[in-house]
């Protein structure tokens, strides 16, 4: 099977498979699940533990010589030896879930040699999503979507947390603040689908909240890369990333130099 072949396979698969997560998820939505708090003082409930079952099943029966990486699952390193790994978060932007917020999603991609080469991303409230292969652009409920055409940073949209988004030396440059999105992944697939024009993300970031977003900006026409221009690695030992900023060139390269005194 050729590469594109194989991307396209995985993609509708985790596709399929996001859509019953979210309806899975769906079923606890505004009901008050049991929850927890984890070590890092996040919050995780019986949805996210449900999901990320189902997710398992599904897909470790579909690709059992992939590695598997999920927020919700304990790290099995055996992931580091495989082709291919599946990056899943079962509900990203969990605190927004709980509160009630339809901004949540549930977030897969496929991993090859350190790069997403499949991603799904679904909003059940809403019923949207998105995916992306390599080389074959971002679909959103199956139309194209692009970056924003913005070339300049004034009059810009920047979403992220308002600590960052709202300090004097952003807003100096005449960015607008977008708001706070709880999934990660969502906020940055709003800049992918052109909705938002940049987006920042602090320190710490793990595989989970990106891997998925990052191919959905890439094929839009964008990029997600940390402050010194790099692109992202995943499925290595260390699943966390350094502070990052998404969008077009256009806007990302002269935000980054910004961002790098500010955070």
């Amino acid at each position: 099977m050729s590469d594109r072949h194989a991307n396209l396979a995985d993609m509708e698969l985790i596709a399929s498979a996001a859509r019953s997560g979210g309806e899975i998820a769906l079923s606890y939505f505004r009901k008050d699940p049991r929850r927890w708090t984890k070590e890092n003082d996040s919050p995780v409930s019986e949805a996210d533990l449900a999901v990320d079952r189902h997710l398992a099943e599904v897909l470790r029966a579909a690709r059992p010589d992939y590695g598997w990486l999920s927020e919700e699952t304990a790290d099995d390193r055996s992931r580091l030896g495989t082709t291919r790994s599946f990056v899943v978060d079962p509900i990203d932007g969990t605190r927004g879930f709980l509160s009630g917020s339809g901004e949540w999603t549930v977030a897969i991609a496929v991993v090859e040699a350190g790069r997403p080469v499949a991603a799904a991303l679904y909003r059940p409230v809403g019923d949207d999503l998105y995916v992306a292969i390599p080389g074959h652009g971002t679909r959103l409920n199956g139309q194209p979507v692009s970056i924003s055409s913005r070339d300049r940073l004034k009059g810009s949209s920047v979403a992220g947390p308002k600590s960052i988004a709202a300090r004097a030396g952003l807003t100096a440059t005449g960015l607008s603040h977008a708001g706070y999105v709880p999934s990660l992944a969502l906020r940055l697939a709003l800049v992918a689908e052109g909705r938002i024009d940049l987006a920042v993300v602090r320190e710490n970031a793990c595989d989970w909240d990106l891997a998925a977003a990052d191919l959905l900006v890439q094929e839009a026409g964008g990029r997600l890369e940390d402050l010194d221009g790099r692109a992202l690695a995943y499925n290595r030992a260390s699943v966390r990333h350094p502070a990052l900023v998404a969008g077009p060139a256009a806007l990302v390269d002269p935000l980054r130099p910004i961002l790098a005194e500010l955070m």
